[in-house]
């Protein structure tokens, strides 16, 4: 599957904000129990944050601006749409990482060790698609 925003993703990357710096301070290197994050990844027409692609999982780092009626609609059907395909989203403010890092970090490995084992991708015997396994 080719990814798109792929330079809207580097831009992202480039220009982090100063609670997704922190966070990805603690999640990048498979810090946070072994579990691989990617920064600024993009599914579908969406753009994440934060994504493990082992465990379906994206984190959202919201500014001011999502607190707003239309930005948190627009959040609200993002989550919905990412929920279709089976990608669970954690949204965090802010104010909740740069005050409560500990918080933030323990909800992230409460959520991780919930989903239980990693999926795994292979191909079927026949090369046509993809098993998934726990």
């Amino acid at each position: 599957m080719k990814r798109r925003n792929i330079e809207k993703s580097r831009k992202l990357r480039k220009n982090q904000t100063d609670a997704e710096r922190k966070l990805w301070s603690i999640i990048r290197n498979r810090q946070l129990n072994g579990v691989k994050f990617r920064r600024q990844f993009s599914i579908g027409r969406f753009i994440l944050d934060f994504y493990s692609p082992e465990y379906r999982l994206g984190i959202e780092v919201d500014g001011g601006g999502h607190y707003k009626d239309e930005e948190r609609v627009r959040d609200e059907l993002r989550t919905k749409e990412l929920s279709e395909v089976e990608v669970e989203i954690l949204r965090f403010s802010d104010l909740d990482i740069l005050k409560n890092m500990e918080g933030v970090y323990q909800v992230i490995l409460k959520t991780i060790e919930n989903k239980g084992k990693p999926l795994t991708l292979t191909l079927s015997p026949e090369g046509r698609g993809r098993k998934i396994k726990r």
